[in-house]
């Protein structure tokens, strides 16, 4: 029988990393102490990052290594270190958590009810396999894609190609990421808000997307993500076609997805 696959994004949906309140810190620390000034590498850096995703560089824009070895270059001087060793020494509570109560256990249901599991993030697989396996998510996964692993990344739909089978959704908490990949390749996308508000929490997941109250809602995500504050409307390969407020409820829709 044909494999079922659902998918996660795993930053900001599953998970919360190190990075921006621990390694990100150290670096600037340490490379400030080496030149002798305060220097605001981190800013740098997201900004290299940004440029190689608006090039469609996905796969450059998360080496972490090679960009912080171009801006030390600059500064004249070698990387004092590679990234991973730090992101391991952070990869520990309460640096790292869950998002929310429980998604272990929602992991071993949707697998229980015969679907696969696979991670599809941005992040290169040795920054993030420590936090996974630190929070108990590795061994809940068939497959961890990653952009060095399959040779792309998000929003490119070509990322799930590689898995056999049919996928019949993607979980993620980004409209340019997930939700955008997801509709590109025609899989349900299904976008997680958990500041969604009380009235829209009485819709079905799949009504959600429809009510103009989400639309705007999700016309303000896509600003901040695109830093377009000018944008008017969403291309509708921007829209969810299911929108949750926890993991949890992923239970409730599972039949109701294309192969459930």
């Amino acid at each position: 029988m044909s494999k079922r696959w659902v998918t996660f994004d795993l930053d900001g949906t599953l998970m919360q990393n190190p990075f921006g309140a621990w390694v990100f810190p150290e670096i600037a620390e340490v490379i400030s102490g080496k030149l002798g000034r305060t220097i605001d590498i981190i800013s740098e850096m997201v900004a290299e990052h940004e440029l190689r995703m608006e090039q469609g560089r996905y796969v450059e824009a998360y080496d972490w290594d090679d960009i912080l070895g171009l801006r030390c270059k600059q500064f004249g001087m070698e990387a004092p270190f590679e990234i991973e060793p730090l992101l391991r020494k952070h990869a520990v509570a309460p640096k790292i958590s869950l998002l929310e109560p429980g998604i272990l256990e929602v992991l071993g249901s949707i697998k229980s009810r015969g679907y696969s599991l696979a991670v599809v993030t941005n992040g290169f697989y040795k920054f993030q396999a420590p936090v996974m396996e630190g929070l108990g998510l590795l061994d809940y996964f068939d497959e961890i894609l990653t952009p060095e692993k399959v040779g792309t990344g998000k929003p490119d739909p070509k990322m799930i190609d590689v898995l056999t089978g049919e996928v019949v959704a993607h979980v993620g908490d980004r409209l340019d990421h997930d939700v955008q990949m997801a509709n590109r390749k025609n899989v349900t996308s299904v976008f997680i808000d958990r500041n969604l508000p009380d009235e829209l929490k009485e819709f079905d997941p799949r009504q959600r997307s429809s009510d103009q109250r989400m639309r705007t809602r999700c016309l303000e995500k896509w600003k901040k993500e695109s830093r377009n504050t000018t944008a008017t409307a969403l291309s509708s390969v921007l829209i969810p076609a299911v929108v949750i407020h926890s993991i949890e409820e992923l239970l409730t829709i599972l039949g109701a997805w294309k192969g459930g």
